[in-house]
C-alpha cells in the first residue's frame, strides 16, 4: 500500500522510525513517501497534520482515510475537498501526558503551592488547604482526554463532575450535560478543566455571563482550545476577583504575542501548549491499527463525526 505522510518536514525525522517499526509490527507491508505530488491518485492512506505539504484532497481519489496526527481536528474538520473519512488521534503517550499535566495543575491550585514557591517577602503562611474529598472538581469535556483526567482526579480524591454537551456516563462521577448542566456544573467549580473540541458551539463557551457562573475565588485551567474561553471576559473576571487564577496551556494565536496580557498579569500562568503532545512511538501504533482495520475491513478508531465536528 502507498502511504502519504503530509506533515511538517521536521515532523518526518521524528515518525519515520516508529511507523516502519509499527508496521513490520503489524505485518503490513507499505510505501511511506512525503512528496503529495508523486502519483496523488496512487495514494491509499494519508497520515495528516497542520501545516503539512496537503490542504486540497481532491487528487487522492483512491486514499481510504486521512489518519491525523493531532487530537484536534478544527483546521481540517471543514475542509469541502476532504470527502475521506477521518481520523483524529488518540494515543495513550498523549492521553498520559494529559492527566499528568492537568493532575499536577490541578494539585498545584489545590494546595496553594505558589503562595510558597514565589515567596519574596518570606510570609509565614500556614494555612492548611482542605483536603482532595472537600475540593469540587469539574471537567468540562468527556471525550477521551476528559475522562482519563476525571478519573485520575477521582483515584486522588477529588471531588470530581463532569460536563459534556452530550450525555456520558462515568463511574463514581457525576456527569451533567448540555444547555441546561452549564450552570451548575460551572456553579460548583471551584477548579474547572476545559477539555472540549473547539467547534462553533463551543468558541467562547466561557464568556463574561459563564464565567461569572464560577464561584468566587475560582481556578480556571484550559489545556484545551484556546478559543473555548473570550480572553477579555477572562481578563475581566481576574480583574473583579470573581476568579482567582487562570493557568493556561493554549490561545487563539500561539505562540502568545509578546505584548499580549497574558504574559505580565500576577493572576495568569501561560505554559507554551506543553500540556501534551502526539508521541511517535505511540501515535505510530494508531495509525497502523487504523490502516490494518481499515484493510480488513473493520470500524475505524477514532472518526470524526463531521456534524458535530470531532
Amino acid at each position: 500500500m502507498n502511504v502519504l505522510f503530509a506533515a511538517p518536514a521536521t515532523s518526518w525525522e521524528t515518525y519515520r522510525a516508529p511507523l516502519f517499526r509499527a508496521f513490520d509490527q503489524a505485518g503490513l507491508q507499505a510505501t511511506l513517501h512525503t512528496d503529495p505530488d508523486a502519483a496523488p491518485e496512487t495514494v491509499d492512506y494519508i497520515v495528516y497534520a497542520p501545516a503539512g505539504p496537503v490542504s486540497d484532497f481532491t487528487p487522492f481519489s483512491r486514499c481510504k482515510a486521512v489518519l491525523s496526527l493531532w487530537a484536534g481536528v478544527e483546521t481540517i474538520v471543514l475542509n469541502p475537498t476532504l470527502t475521506q473519512p477521518l481520523c483524529r488521534m488518540v494515543d495513550s503517550g498523549l492521553q498520559e501526558g494529559m492527566v499528568e499535566w492537568v493532575t499536577g495543575h490541578v494539585l498545584r491550585h489545590h494546595l496553594s503551592m505558589d503562595r510558597h514557591i514565589v515567596n519574596p517577602l518570606h510570609n509565614w503562611d500556614p494555612a492548611v488547604p482542605p483536603l482532595a474529598r472537600d475540593r469540587k472538581v469539574t471537567v468540562l469535556g468527556l471525550g477521551e482526554l476528559g475522562r482519563a483526567c476525571a478519573q485520575a482526579l477521582r483515584a486522588l480524591n477529588f471531588a470530581v463532575a463532569g460536563w459534556a454537551r452530550t450525555h456520558h456516563s462515568l463511574e463514581g462521577i457525576p456527569c451533567l450535560h448540555g444547555a441546561d448542566g452549564l450552570r451548575p456544573a460551572l456553579a460548583r467549580a471551584e477548579i474547572a478543566v476545559l477539555l472540549l473540541p473547539l467547534t462553533a458551539e463551543t468558541e467562547n463557551l466561557l464568556n463574561h455571563e459563564r464565567l461569572g457562573w464560577m464561584p468566587e475565588g475560582a481556578v480556571l485551567i484550559n489545556p484545551g482550545r484556546g478559543a473555548l474561553v473570550d480572553d477579555e471576559a477572562l481578563l475581566a473576571a481576574l480583574g473583579r476577583g470573581g476568579l482567582s487564577h487562570a493557568t493556561l496551556d493554549v490561545f487563539r494565536t500561539e505562540p502568545l504575542p509578546a505584548a499580549h496580557p497574558f504574559w505580565a498579569h500576577p493572576q495568569v500562568t501561560v505554559t507554551p501548549h506543553i500540556a501534551s503532545a502526539t508521541r511517535p512511538e505511540t501515535a505510530a501504533q494508531v495509525i497502523v491499527e487504523n490502516i490494518r482495520r481499515s484493510e480488513a475491513g473493520e470500524a475505524l478508531l477514532f472518526r470524526v463525526d463531521r456534524a458535530q465536528g470531532y
